[in-house]
């Protein structure tokens, strides 16, 4: 992504891993011939030559002179998900490439997670003599009390590892609040309420200089679920809320000049949404 400027504010983006992905592994109505009716935009940048999505888990980084907040912190490195394979004790160099994006653990002033989910609170801690320690030391960071309580109510297993690992350790540091989901940061920084993926999920809307800009969280995975709303996710949680929501979104942002930033859109990321017929379309930030 190209690093985006709303006044003050400077956005980017991290990778932690990107690549292809099956589309029904994801969307189960993406069928190959239902994805390649999309080939002619969403080529080549979100589909490749193989009919496959392209996809990424990145943090946002959003910058202004004395602030550095993160929107999401991907998978993490270390974390035991033996139910999700991708994701098992992975290693990256996630924390040397924010680094080399300026941005040092310690000079993290604020953390939001979008939701609780593996994928977006991974980097919330790091193991340090084994345990788990915040990595960002200095930052407040953000949950959904919604969220919060419905995760800690679930009894799976995997969903217990990933609030030991990696959001427990934070509360427990005093590092965390736990917020209404239209939380507001600042004039320039609040939460707006995107339920279904998860019950207390929240996008992150952002103002300055004019500009405006929306990060999706898991609203929707993948560009293609704009021009098809009613393509759910095998991950939501609510599947008709999520369409709901995801059709309440492109309403609002259609051929609007705010930014759309998606958490899980492959580079270059950041675009807009316009009107297409009876349905709409994600045109990126170069075309």
């Amino acid at each position: 992504m190209q690093p985006l400027t709303l006044g003050r504010l400077r956005i980017s983006a991290v990778v932690e891993r990107a690549g292809p992905t099956r589309p029904t592994w994801l969307l189960p109505d993406a069928t190959p011939e239902a994805v390649e009716r999309h080939r002619e935009w969403l080529a080549p940048h979100f589909l490749d030559d193989k009919g496959r999505f392209l996809q990424s888990i990145h943090a946002f980084v959003i910058q202004a002179p004395g602030f550095t907040a993160l929107v999401d912190t991907c998978v993490g490195n270390d974390k035991d998900r033996g139910g999700r394979a991708p994701f098992h004790m992975m290693r990256t160099p996630f924390l040397d490439d924010l680094k080399a994006a300026g941005v040092a653990p310690e000079s993290v002033d604020l953390v939001v997670c979008t939701h609780l989910h593996v994928d977006h609170v991974g980097w919330n801690t790091r193991l340090d003599n084994g345990r788990w320690v915040p990595t960002f030391p200095r930052a407040r960071h953000l949950f959904a009390r919604r969220e919060w309580e419905h995760w800690s109510s679930e009894n799976a297993d995997d969903t217990k590892r990933i609030m030991a690992d990696s959001v427990t350790p934070v509360l427990d540091a005093g590092l965390a609040d736990l917020v209404a989901v239209d939380h507001r940061i600042s004039d320039e920084m609040w939460l707006e309420p995107t339920p279904g993926h998860t019950p207390g999920h929240a996008s992150v809307r952002l103002r300055a200089g004019g500009a405006e800009a929306v990060i999706t969280g898991d609203l929707m995975h993948c560009p293609v679920q704009v021009a098809e709303p009613d393509w759910g996710s095998h991950f939501d949680n609510d599947p008709e809320q999520a369409r709901k929501t995801r059709r309440a979104f492109c309403e609002r942002y259609a051929d609007t000049a705010v930014a759309v930033l998606g958490t899980h859109f492959h580079h270059p990321t950041a675009g807009r949404i316009v009107r297409h017929g009876s349905t709409w379309r994600f045109v990126t930030q170069d075309q």
